[in-house]
């Protein structure tokens, strides 16, 4: 389905978020969306989402674990959405109610921002939402997904995927990361980092970040120990020149030990990750400063605005400026004209960090 121009006077942003709820409704995702979006947060002023719950059928609508939902309306309540969220579906082989579609379509052609976290993308796919496009869900349901509907480019390793007013997350736990990300275009990095530590999460996990690592941590506890610190002094001092032979020293490991266990805590090799971590560096300060792009380049340790550029768009498919266009003039970050991920782009998390389940 063709992505419609945006027509409406008020931005999907500011509109309310609504998320779904029907008859053995997937707990965990749901309340993802309940605690990033629907808790009442004044100390983060005026401009916080408003929240309802829409059911898809007459009630009562019950979750697994025995939870019963009380909703705030129907699928009327999509007509005013600027972000409908769809949760885990009861089942990959279970049928998508044709209203339901509908109203996903409308909104959509309405100019809202449609969202599925884990499961979810089944439903956007039967509603046509995803055709053409490029999505992901949970590694399990993957080939399913794409047996299913074969005109959805699936991006596999990846926690969520972000194409302007189509967004699909992973599994579990990758449904916060994609919220957060919401948080982050709509508010600015300052409020989706308040809004993690509330949550006693890290303030920005990548949407490139793959899924899983078979072996996340060492099983020798000094050399994660090792690593994790090594990587701290990494973050700290991006701009400073760190290559393998000063990695492997720090860490007190030859070169080729230092790969090994590098690529099998945090999926990546050295260098790959380096640039991530750069990166992410960079994507901050321009987010939140007026820094020229050479300084930015040199305070992450690009050493020049070429090799920044050069960066950014192998790995993020933009320009360092046209990233910081998207930024409003009261500091606030709407990103949705900003390309996607071209590939896969790694950003490793703290060594005790898990994968979305």
């Amino acid at each position: 389905m063709p992505d419609p121009t945006e027509s409406d006077a008020i931005p999907a942003a500011r509109r309310p978020v609504v998320v779904l709820a029907y008859d053995g409704l997937c707990t965990f995702e749901f309340g993802c969306a309940v605690e990033v979006f629907g808790l009442p947060r004044p100390e983060l002023g005026p401009d916080w989402y408003r929240f309802a719950v829409a059911g898809i059928e007459p009630g009562p609508l019950r979750a697994v674990g025995g939870v019963r939902v009380e909703v705030d309306g129907g699928l009327d309540l999509l007509t005013e959405a600027g972000t409908v969220i769809v949760p885990g579906w009861r089942g990959v082989d279970a049928p998508v109610p044709g209203s339901l579609c509908e109203a996903l379509r409308a909104a959509y052609a309405a100019g809202a921002r449609i969202v599925s976290l884990c499961s979810g993308a089944f439903v956007l796919a039967a509603a046509g939402l995803l055709d053409g496009h490029d999505a992901t869900t949970h590694w399990r349901y993957a080939e399913a997904l794409v047996a299913r509907y074969p005109t959805i480019t699936f991006v596999p390793d990846v926690l969520y995927v972000d194409r302007g007013r189509l967004l699909t997350a992973a599994g579990s736990a990758a449904g916060l990361d994609l919220c957060l990300h919401l948080v982050r275009r709509d508010h600015g990095p300052a409020i989706a980092n308040a809004v993690a530590r509330r949550l006693v999460l890290p303030a920005h996990r990548q949407g490139g970040q793959v899924q899983y690592v078979e072996a996340p941590v060492p099983r020798e506890r000094a050399l994660g120990s090792r690593l994790a610190a090594l990587l701290d002094r990494v973050r700290a001092a991006p701009d400073e020149p760190w290559s393998l032979a000063r990695l492997a020293a720090e860490a007190a490991l030859s070169p080729r030990a230092l790969h090994r266990h590098f690529r099998a805590t945090t999926g990546q090799s050295p260098g790959d990750w380096i640039v991530a971590t750069r990166l992410d560096r960079a994507r901050d300060l321009l987010d939140t400063s007026r820094m020229p792009i050479a300084e930015i380049a040199a305070a992450c340790g690009f050493g020049t605005a070429a090799s920044l550029r050069h960066h950014f768009r192998t790995r993020l498919g933009v320009s360092p400026a046209a990233y910081r266009a998207g930024a409003l003039s009261d500091g606030t970050c709407s990103r949705s004209d900003v390309p996607p991920l071209k590939r896969p782009l790694l950003d490793a998390p703290a060594l005790s960090h898990s994968r979305s389940s």
